[in-house]
């Protein structure tokens, strides 16, 4: 498949500019780029959901135009986007034969058959599960392989893969990849779109390279080094990923006693101090956002105690944590960090509207201003402060979530994955973000899944895993390194 200088314009946009790539058979072809480059545009021109104003699409060398996803679908092309699309109250089958069902002889649906192949299919995957399970039963992996199913049930020449990995755990994410390399040994033509650039080097044989709308360079993954595709996608070269200022530790600013919650976590018990970076590491499921949504009680705990500046604290909703100036950056932005639906402007000023009235009343001026000045300091990508923030691409509306915790005059501040699914430049954005408040003494806590996110940016790790804590580690130990960090968090004892 093949993309001809593809140009394609919304209202005061230009998304595609003389954009062109060759997809090829038994290849697995990177695509990064930059929040905003034009990635999830390319990706619904290539999948049939965006029709280009100019360009061609050749498949085979024949000139092919899609009016929908189902005319590029017949084509043989198929899409696993970020934000799956699985319905949770059918069973794997049911999902695998969506608008392929098979019929019998006397027109009654063929479950006999359909069950078998979607075992088969499944099995070929390593998914060793219950295919009449319903889809919401099971994990955010094992709903992305019955995604990827779908794929193979339809023997695509295309498939791809738009951030497959943004929620996945090391282990999950490794079979992703055997399984990928499989497709590739099958002849398959696959997009693989990510953040990590350490993916693109471990599975793509070449990478292309967008920016604001453009083909900046498509080059073999052998021939390329990190910084020359960082360099390719941000116009700099970024000297520093992890741009860590130093820090003094302070006082103890949240003290966290005998945390339990029934199949969570438990005994949890840790301090959080003012002028620091704690980082919470460990593998998906390890329990650190459940841990932190019953601190912030947004969820129920069943035991536990929480010291605020020394002082026992009795929170028992948000709106109270809010109040104890705690600021909790939710792991997905799209259900509970933002109103999809809404505008950028009153998304920044959600969580501080008691400071933004004149008398009984908003003050639009107030509200307005704010958002302009969290717009410009945190460069986030939009036409103006009224776009919905749904429209924005997923490293702005991360931007977008992080201003409007910035607006609270929080002490301790809680970043739960705050890079996953941004790009390299909006990375090192977060990251001073981060520096600025320890320069201003807050206490901040980092949940992530990314080891040199952590190890680049923590004064100290905890390492969790089951829901309990298996590791303390300070920067300056011997400890402080990927591999004893892993260890930890498999449950191996340092």
């Amino acid at each position: 498949m093949e993309l001809k200088n593809i140009t394609k314009i919304f209202p005061g946009v230009t998304a595609l500019n003389d954009m062109s790539i060759a997809l090829q058979k038994g290849q697995i072809h990177g695509l990064i780029g930059e929040n905003g480059a034009g990635k999830s545009t390319l990706i619904k021109v290539l999948s049939g959901v965006f029709s280009p104003e100019k360009g061609e699409i050749l498949i085979e060398g024949e000139k092919t135009h899609f009016s929908n996803p189902i005319e590029a679908k017949k084509h043989g092309i198929t899409c696993v986007y970020q934000e799956l699309n699985i319905a949770k109250d059918l069973s794997i089958t049911d999902n695998l034969f969506m608008g392929e069902y098979v019929k019998s002889k006397i027109g009654l649906l063929d479950y006999r058959y359909m069950n078998t192949k979607a075992k088969q299919i499944m099995d070929e995957m390593g998914q060793e599960i219950e295919i009449s399970k319903l889809c919401g039963q099971l994990g955010i992996g094992q709903q992305q392989m019955v995604e990827i199913g779908r794929s193979i049930l339809l023997d695509a020449k295309v498939i791809i893969l738009d951030e497959p990995t943004s929620s996945l755990g090391e282990k999950e994410a490794k079979l992703l990849f055997e399984i990928v390399r499989k497709l590739k040994e099958k002849g398959k033509a696959i997009l693989f779109v990510s953040h990590k650039l350490e993916e693109i080097f471990d599975l793509c044989d070449v990478v292309t390279v967008m920016r604001d709308a453009k083909h900046i360079a498509t080059v073999p993954a052998s021939k390329v080094t990190k910084d020359q595709l960082i360099s390719y996608m941000v116009g700099r070269t970024l000297d520093n990923l992890f741009p860590k200022t130093p820090s003094k530790s302070g006082e103890i600013a949240l003290e966290v006693k005998d945390f339990s919650s029934v199949g969570q976590y438990r005994d949890v018990n840790f301090q959080a101090r003012y002028g620091q970076v704690l980082g919470f590491a460990g593998l998906v499921g390890a329990g650190r956002t459940e841990l932190f949504r019953g601190i912030f009680a947004a969820d129920k705990r069943d035991s536990g105690e929480v010291f605020i500046n020394g002082e026992k604290q009795d929170i028992k909703n948000p709106a109270q944590a809010i109040k104890g100036k705690i600021a909790f950056m939710t792991e997905d932005r799209k259900l509970q960090g933002l109103v999809l639906s809404e505008s950028v402007m009153r998304n920044i000023c959600l969580v501080n509207l008691d400071s933004l009235k004149k008398g009984l009343l908003l003050d639009y001026k107030k509200i307005k201003k704010q958002a302009e000045d969290c717009v410009s300091q945190l460069r986030i990508k939009t036409e103006n402060i009224n776009k919905v923030v749904g429209e924005l691409s997923g490293g702005n509306q991360q931007k977008v979530v992080i201003g409007k915790w910035m607006n609270v005059d929080a002490d301790i501040y809680v970043f739960d994955e705050p890079t996953r699914g941004i790009d390299v430049g909006a990375k090192i954005e977060v990251y001073n973000i981060i520096n600025k408040l320890v320069e201003q003494n807050k206490c901040v806590i980092m949940i992530s899944s990314e080891l040199p996110e952590i190890i680049g940016m923590s004064d100290r790790v905890i390492v969790m895993r089951s829901g309990k804590i298996m590791a303390e580690i300070d920067r300056v130990s011997d400890n402080f390194n990927q591999e004893d960090i892993m260890k930890a968090a498999w449950g191996g004892k340092l």
